[in-house]
């Protein structure tokens, strides 16, 4: 059942809030100075696989600015280790993982591992979700308005990171596979599609209220490839997940997909959809539905660098999508160097517009 108080969840069922809610993508990072204590006594991924440390993380910046979501501290990369991938993050660089380059690499995959291996990650789901919806536990009086999202990646964007080995600027090694050897990159997207499905229907069955699919690189691909490898996808997952959760609200990120974010919306079905900052988000409000909602999109960077250019790019946004589902967030996350007390004005800006 929707809880009325929570602002977040409400723009997620279809209706229009004023002010909009407010949070951010890695809302949980580097640039809070509590955050970069917790980050000195564990590796990241120990972080992401202990509850204590996961949950303790999640709340930090819900405490610093009362922000109308928690979301889940994790990675995306988490299920390809799940499935029995290494991984590893090194300070400068990045993930790294051993690239999946042929059919036994392939193999050497195992979906069942991954039920037990992610256990953590749902247990600290668990504690979240009793903590967000009990009585002021949090230390912020608007501790019961906090909705709680759960996420992971989507297919094509997990499988660049498995495939190439770690990050990259063109992901040459992705297209390769996907032109040269399109039988075994599309038996890595379909192992990805059930699992991811899986995996986010685990993770509201812990407790999270809503989530999300991040897709950081499908705006790589061209128009077909973006249907084959992206929407079709996408489309199964959520059909997977609503068909068991169908009041779960499912929130897509489709970054950097241009033109293709109107094909995106109609295949996949999705409802709310994650606009990055290099749209322009006065011609989306014009072509898409109204009652599409959107998430976004201001720049990272105008958080970072300059208050009054936020201010009003904020109420310019705000008001252009003022009768439309709106959450107001980034158009991705939070830099690393971004002052807390920019984010302290967002938010201020956010809960005061008229």
């Amino acid at each position: 059942m929707l809880s009325t108080n929570k602002k977040l969840l409400t723009v997620l069922n279809g209706q229009s809030v004023w002010p909009p809610p407010v949070w951010l993508m890695r809302q949980a990072g580097r640039y809070l100075p509590e955050f970069r204590l917790l980050r000195q006594q564990a590796d990241f991924l120990t972080r992401c696989l202990t509850p204590d440390i996961a949950v303790e993380i999640t709340l930090q910046p819900i405490r610093r600015f009362a922000f109308d979501a928690a979301i889940l501290f994790s990675d995306i990369l988490i299920l390809p280790w799940a499935l029995g991938q290494d991984l590893k993050f090194v300070e400068g660089k990045g993930p790294v993982l051993p690239p999946i380059q042929s059919e036994q690499d392939f193999h050497k995959l195992n979906a069942q591992h991954a039920i037990e291996k992610t256990e953590p990650v749902l247990e600290a789901i668990r504690r979240l979700n009793k903590i967000v919806n009990s009585p002021d536990t949090i230390g912020t009086a608007a501790a019961q308005s906090v909705t709680l999202i759960g996420f992971t990646g989507s297919p094509f964007t997990v499988a660049c990171y498995m495939v190439e080995g770690g990050s990259s600027k063109d992901f040459s090694t992705v297209f390769k596979m996907m032109y040269e050897n399109p039988s075994l990159f599309g038996k890595i997207i379909d192992l990805l599609t059930q699992t991811t499905a899986d995996y986010l229907c685990r993770q509201i069955e812990a407790g999270a209220e809503a989530v999300k699919l991040f897709d950081s690189w499908g705006g790589l691909l061209s128009v077909t490839l973006f249907d084959q490898y992206v929407v079709q996808p996408t489309r199964q997952i959520v059909n997977i997940v609503k068909s068991k959760y169908p009041h779960i609200p499912i929130i897509g990120f489709p970054r950097l997909a241009g033109t293709k974010l109107q094909s995106y919306i109609d295949g996949t079905g999705l409802q709310t959809i994650g606009i990055d900052q290099t749209a322009d988000i006065s011609v989306l409000n014009k072509t898409i539905d109204q009652k599409i909602g959107f998430q976004g999109n201001i720049d990272p960077l105008c958080l970072l660098h300059n208050q009054n250019i936020l201010k009003q790019e904020i109420h310019n946004l705000c008001v252009e999508l003022k009768n439309r589902p709106h959450i107001l967030n980034l158009g991705h996350g939070v830099l690393p160097t971004t002052p807390v007390e920019h984010v302290y004005e967002l938010v201020n800006t956010v809960r005061n517009l008229k």
